[in-house]
């Protein structure tokens, strides 16, 4: 019987130990950890992101504060508002909800906020620490597949992992990790040939693409694990629905586990955001 990689569960048992941390270190430390976030615009989808995440920060027992820009705000003040942040002690984590309005920079947005701040993991200082093996605030996407991982197979030691998509958000810092995790790791992207091929020889398979149901499931190893990063909006018989890239109906007659979507890497996500919160809270406070 195929296996469902519940990341609902998994995130929900992630949150309730991370509430009793924070309990803990409100009572070593007298602070609550603040986590602030800042959404500009009315994009549907970063909505919904951001009112999911304040009310895991509020379950997680965080003090949680939103701040909300029109879609026109200028750099100059997006700037201002990020630099006011950073200079908060009340505030422990900075997230800046992506994608921004075309007219604001991200890489500047990024490479603004505080390194010990930066909950996201994105600032070049977190990159650069992940990459050499040394990172504390890591890209919550790959730190959530990992945990789905590490709970489903036990030990990575030697295994094949293919990562499909590069970016600096999820296929990048993801295949740093499976390395640091003793995996044998392939990227593969646009630009690759036999990219089936590279697919199938994989025992564990991360989709971060981009691409509704782009991965078949001839394209799976039998009995390979299965994590399926994408979302995607499409409408199928009339109706919109989210699916991944993976093609999940042909997939989990194949795989022998699978994240579903929805319910499986989304939920992470947001549970390591607040894993990260934590961890900088403790940073900053020396605890």
């Amino acid at each position: 019987m195929n296996r469902l990689i519940d990341g609902k569960k998994i995130s929900a048992a992630v949150v309730e130990q991370l509430a009793l941390d924070t309990r803990e270190f409100i009572a070593t430390s007298g602070v609550t950890p603040g986590l602030a976030v800042v959404l500009v615009g009315e994009d549907p989808a970063s909505q919904v992101y951001v009112r999911n995440k304040v009310k895991q920060a509020t379950a997680a027992g965080f003090n949680s504060t939103e701040h909300r820009l029109s879609a026109d705000t200028t750099q100059a003040d997006l700037n201002a508002l990020v630099e006011q942040l950073n200079n908060d002690a009340s505030v422990h984590g900075i997230l800046v909800q992506l994608p921004l309005p075309a007219q604001l920079s991200e890489p500047e947005i990024i490479r603004l906020i505080a390194p010990h701040k930066d909950v996201d993991g994105f600032h070049p200082l977190n990159v650069g620490a992940l990459a050499s093996g040394g990172a504390d605030l890591i890209p919550c996407t790959p730190m959530g597949c990992m945990i789905m991982l590490e709970q489903t197979l036990g030990d990575l030691s030697g295994k094949h992992a293919v990562v499909v998509g590069r970016s600096n958000i999820v296929g990048k810092p993801m295949a740093a990790l499976l390395l640091q995790a003793n995996c044998t790791v392939t990227i593969v992207h646009s630009r690759t040939q036999n990219i089936e091929t590279l697919c199938r020889e994989a025992d564990i398979l991360v989709a971060a693409v981009g691409r509704p149901e782009m991965i078949k499931g001839s394209w799976v190893k039998p009995g390979a694990t299965v994590i399926d990063v994408g979302i995607n909006a499409v409408e199928k018989e009339g109706k919109r629905r989210l699916v991944g890239d993976v093609d999940f109906s042909e997939a989990v007659d194949v795989a022998g586990a699978i994240s579903p979507v929805p319910g499986g890497v989304g939920p992470m996500t947001i549970a390591c955001l607040m894993k990260n919160t934590l961890t900088a809270a403790r940073q900053q406070m020396s605890v």
